[in-house]
């Protein structure tokens, strides 16, 4: 028996029997991923496994520099041999890292290799790699339908001009829907010359004058639409915490101006602004039924001569920590409840040590109004928490204080289109969780429940709460 089979990951005989009969049959709806619609429509193949593999990932790029392998064999101009050689001599490092069952999941669902990679085999891996990656098979188009992806929602500026989205749209022979995701990260940034150069190229694009704050949610308004017509309906935040500061309507739109200006403001001022354009954003979500995410929790670009060299997301990013989370969190959801614009919504947590707070904040704000079962949702174990530790401790938070029943499931969070094998990871994580509860006498063996709640997890409750 190989390494990678039905029972990896899973000791619990209802657990195998859960992965093998449900959750390995459903297809995927990733909801949140950073992949490029411009690459999915031209649909090019890769040169090499190197190329598919390791350019990019920064997941990949950090265990090699943990391993001692210098910069010029990462994302210097080493070639695609020398790269794969020194990324199999730390797979071979990499025992107790997801990256290590990643790595052979990956290379069993697109290559059927099940060899374990390392410094003895490179060669013969990566020559069996490259023989088969000219191949139709792995063009992108491919991989997503091979990978059985039904649903893939990228990540895309308010100012995008979502032309691939439309033509990937307007192609009968894929059958995957590529739809955009609203991320308005330039309208929180902090620096007050590149927040008044978006606004300018925001009032071009929708021909707005914006010189208020009424003025400026006129015109996000309007991207929103834009985005809506074509098929979104999730944005997505990535503030580094969540903060709530009130100011009156006169108060926001001073501040506004200020901002817009060119003028900057002080972290008071800063977060006041903030949380009105986030209870205005929400407003104008909840008016279109769209969810909102929200992954907090990241301290970006820390190698400050790393950033200079290399740019931003290469691999120097940590958690962070948050005093006053859980005010934060409350006093924003209870601002957006009671301006009629709470919308769905999902808040991801980087650091481990507050699940409890965010699976207690969310409970507060449930609701039947929308139609859909828990619309506001712990979302999952994300960047340094989809490991096995870091899942099952998402899990069973919200199962403490939810209902786990009605979670909407895995998202890959990648830029590779061969990251599809961690909603397997994920779900073979789940069934062995289950399982385990069965085993113990926790829940009772009831087959319908049991394979309801898989499928409910895996699936179905991601196509019934995003309504694409």
């Amino acid at each position: 028996m190989g390494f990678i089979n039905d029972r990896f990951m899973i000791d619990s005989e209802v657990g195998v029997r859960l992965y093998k009969d449900v959750a390995a049959q459903l297809p995927i709806i990733d909801y949140h991923c950073h992949l490029d619609a411009k690459e999915i429509y031209e649909n090019k193949n890769f040169d090499n496994i190197t190329q598919l593999w390791l350019a990019g990932d920064h997941y990949k790029w950090r265990a090699m520099r943990a391993n001692g392998i210098a910069e010029k064999y990462i994302t210097g101009d080493a070639s695609a041999e020398e790269k794969f050689k020194a990324y199999a001599e730390t797979v071979e490092a990499a025992f107790g890292n997801p990256l290590y069952h990643w790595t052979h999941l990956e290379l069993s669902q697109y290559f059927s290799c099940n060899e374990m990679l390392g410094s003895d085999n490179w060669q013969d891996i990566m020559r069996h790699c490259n023989s088969m990656i000219s191949s139709e098979e792995f063009k992108p188009c491919s991989l997503i339908t091979r990978s059985n992806v039904e649903v893939i929602c990228t990540t895309d500026a308010p100012l995008d001009s979502l032309e691939y989205h439309r033509l990937l749209q307007q192609d009968p022979s894929f059958t995957t829907k590529v739809l955009p995701t609203f991320r308005p990260d330039d309208i929180f940034a902090e620096d007050a010359s590149e927040f008044a150069l978006f606004i300018d190229k925001l009032a071009q694009v929708t021909a707005c004058d914006i010189g208020s704050f009424s003025d400026f949610t006129t015109a996000m308004a309007q991207r929103i639409d834009v985005f809506h017509e074509v098929g979104c309906r999730i944005s997505d935040h990535g503030p580094v915490s969540v903060e709530y500061q009130p100011a009156d309507a006169a108060r926001v739109n001073a501040l506004f101006t200020q901002k817009r200006n060119g003028t900057g403001l002080n972290e008071e001022e800063t977060a006041q602004l903030n949380s009105a354009m986030f209870v205005m954003l929400g407003q104008e979500y909840k008016k279109r039924g769209w969810a909102m995410q929200i992954h907090f929790g990241a301290i970006r670009n820390n190698n400050s001569i790393m950033r200079k060299k290399l740019g931003i997301n290469t691999g120097f990013d940590s958690i962070t920590d948050q005093s006053n989370l859980a005010a934060g969190l409350n006093r924003l959801l209870n601002a957006m409840a009671q301006n009629n614009g709470l919308p769905k919504t999902i808040l991801y947590n980087l650091n481990a040590s507050y699940n409890d707070i965010v699976a207690t904040t969310i409970a507060n704000f449930q609701s039947g109004e929308d139609g859909v079962k828990s619309p506001m949702q712990f979302g999952s174990g994300w960047w340094f928490n989809d490991t096995r530790r870091g899942m099952e401790n998402q899990l069973n938070s919200l199962a403490d204080q939810g209902l786990l029943m009605h979670f909407v499931g895995m998202l890959t969070d990648s830029r590779s289109l061969v990251s599809y094998p961690r909603h397997d990871y994920f779900r073979r994580i789940l069934c062995n969780l289950i399982g385990g509860w069965v085993d113990r006498g926790e829940v009772p063996d009831n087959k319908r429940i049991l394979t309801r709640m898989v499928k409910n997890i895996c699936h179905d409750n991601a196509v019934n709460y995003f309504r694409f």
